[in-house]
């Protein structure tokens, strides 16, 4: 009751004072994790933290699942292909590329770790959060173009990472135990029951709410709590057959725009309420995780944690943006404002659910602490300021710039 007390509470005062916040370097996931940290620290909550971690696991695991079926839903091709691909080649050479890097820095920094142990710190630590990097995402001072391409591949590169987690996961496991049959059996349950638990989920409840719909038989103001059911039930399909709950989520909200067209419109006015009331209390909770393990912090964590928010991150971004004729100060900016948060901490908790027990878990677990808190102030106190000096660049550009290419529907997408 202390920690819902003090959450609740903190919510209230938040959002008292949110819009004044909105132009300080004070943001959200700063003001949530630094509040779990304090409460850790003074208060005498250590057993209750313990004693309630499952229960706080499901809510931070839910949030992840409605995130990830909202982001599904709002994919379509043709935000892909406009902006000359950008977003296109941040998911698939920049994200890849990230992995890789990410891989190869932590076998450097962490040799007692396996090949496929830094597969799935790397995965872990691949996404990219969209609620870390809001001010970026929303401010006019970035051209609209740029502020797209890092909203869809922050709310993209999630759902993607997820299958890697599972893959590296599933090695690393099968390593251990030595069979190949274990690996074949998790990637079967985890990936392939997952899809086919999110394609029945989302044909078929894409199908009911489109047919509601025309019939005009749902009432406007239920249309949200219908669509949100359905990543739930998810949840609820997939722990009877040890799927992903993560991956069936990501599949349903691809599926369910097939039958209900509203679906992606649904999912942002959400997102916009109630999910992010679940975004605060994950940073919460990662506040207090942080607090009971900030004296197990190695150096190693440290310096990994640095080098996965520059080199593992620029490098990627700048052979990704090759050919776009974009200039130095842009992909400099769009390489460093790639912040890790939300995705990576549930995902690193996932991780430990999936109790594969291996020999480096504990490095794996403080590594994605080390990094994501590092970010979470980083990326908040550099926002207002890399936003003025960019501006300034862009501001001393030709009209002509690739960076003030036009492109369709620009505001509705940004």
């Amino acid at each position: 009751m202390i920690i819902a007390a003090v959450f609740v509470l903190l919510v209230f005062l938040y959002s008292l004072a949110s819009r004044r916040l909105e132009h300080t370097i004070v943001t959200a996931p700063i003001v949530f994790t630094a509040a779990g940290m304090l409460l850790v620290s003074t208060l005498p909550v250590l057993n209750e933290l313990e004693a309630d971690r499952n229960a706080l696991l499901l809510l931070a695991e839910v949030g992840l699942v409605l995130t990830l079926f909202s982001d599904a839903t709002r994919i379509s091709p043709r935000v892909l292909k406009e902006n000359e691909r950008l977003p296109v080649r941040l998911l698939s050479a920049g994200m890849l590329l990230s992995i890789l890097l990410g891989a190869a820095a932590a076998t450097v920094v962490f040799p007692g770790l396996s090949i496929w142990e830094v597969g799935v710190l790397a995965a872990i630590l691949a996404p990219t959060d969209a609620g870390l990097g809001e001010v970026i995402v929303n401010s006019p001072r970035v051209p609209v173009r740029i502020r797209q391409a890092l909203s869809v591949e922050a709310g993209l590169n999630d759902g993607l990472s997820v299958p890697f987690l599972m893959f590296f996961i599933a090695l690393a496991s099968a390593g251990t135990t030595g069979t190949g049959g274990t690996f074949m059996r998790y990637v079967v349950e985890q990936i392939g029951f997952g899809t086919l638990v999110g394609v029945g989920v989302g044909l078929a409840g894409g199908r009911l709410l489109g047919l509601a719909e025309d019939k005009g038989w749902m009432a406007g103001s239920l249309r949200q709590l219908g669509l949100v059911a359905l990543p739930l039930l998810c949840v609820m399909g997939s722990k009877p057959v040890g799927a992903s709950m993560f991956i069936a989520a990501y599949v349903a909200g691809l599926a369910v725009q097939i039958g209900f067209k509203r679906a992606g419109e649904e999912s942002v006015e959400f997102t916009e309420g109630w999910g992010r009331l679940l975004d605060f209390f994950v940073f919460f909770f990662f506040g207090m995780l942080v607090a009971r393990a900030f004296g197990r912090f190695s150096p190693a964590c440290l310096v990994y944690g640095v080098i996965s928010l520059t080199a593992v991150r620029m490098l990627p971004v700048a052979v990704a943006l090759v050919g776009t004729r974009l200039s130095a100060a842009t992909v400099l900016f769009m390489g460093w404002f790639g912040p890790r948060g939300l995705a990576s901490i549930v995902l690193g908790l996932v991780y430990l659910e999936e109790e594969a027990h291996l020999p480096g878990e504990t490095t794996i677990t403080l590594a994605v602490m080390a990094t994501v808190l590092l970010s979470i102030f980083a990326h908040g106190v550099s926002s207002l300021p890399g936003i003025g000096l960019y501006a300034k660049k862009i501001a001393a550009m030709d009209a002509s710039a690739p960076e003030h290419l036009k492109i369709a529907d620009s505001e509705r997408l940004s």
